[in-house]
C-alpha cells in the first residue's frame, strides 16, 4: 500500500486556490480546482521559480519568472516560455540558454486523496 503524507485540511482550501507547502524536504503545490485536488512540484523545472507566486487559469499554472505553463491534471507542459516586451525578451533569452542546456520538462504530480477533512499526497522517494 501506498505511503500518503497528509499536507493540509480541506476546510482551508476553497475553489481556484492553490497554496506552496514544504513537506519532508519536497515543495509541493497544493490546489483545488472544481471540489478536486491537484499536487504537484512546487518550483517551476526550468528556473525554478516558486509556482505558487505564479499565476492559476483552471488547471493551468503559470510561472511566475518567465510565463512557462503547465496543466496540473498530468503535468504536461501547455506553454514553455511567453510573453512581449524587454522583460519578456530576456526572460525567453535566459530561457532559450536554459532549454539548450536542459530541454523542456514537464512538471512532476502526485496522486492526491481526501480521508475525511485531511488532504493526502502519495510523495516521490
Amino acid at each position: 500500500m501506498a505511503d500518503y503524507t497528509e499536507l493540509e485540511k480541506t476546510g482551508n482550501f476553497t475553489d481556484g486556490m492553490m497554496k506552496g507547502i514544504k513537506v519532508e524536504g519536497n515543495d509541493i503545490l497544493l490546489a483545488r480546482i472544481e471540489g478536486k485536488y491537484y499536487a504537484a512540484a512546487g518550483r517551476c523545472p526550468h528556473m525554478k521559480g516558486y509556482l505558487s507566486k505564479g499565476k492559476l487559469k483552471g488547471t493551468i499554472v503559470t510561472c511566475p519568472i518567465h510565463g512557462s505553463q503547465f496543466d496540473l491534471k498530468t503535468g504536461k507542459v501547455v506553454r514553455w516560455v511567453a510573453g512581449s516586451g524587454f522583460m519578456s525578451l530576456m526572460g525567453r533569452l535566459m530561457s532559450m540558454i536554459g532549454m539548450a542546456a536542459a530541454g523542456e520538462k514537464p512538471l512532476a504530480v502526485y496522486e492526491v486523496k481526501v480521508e475525511n477533512d485531511r488532504i493526502m499526497v502519495k510523495l516521490p522517494k
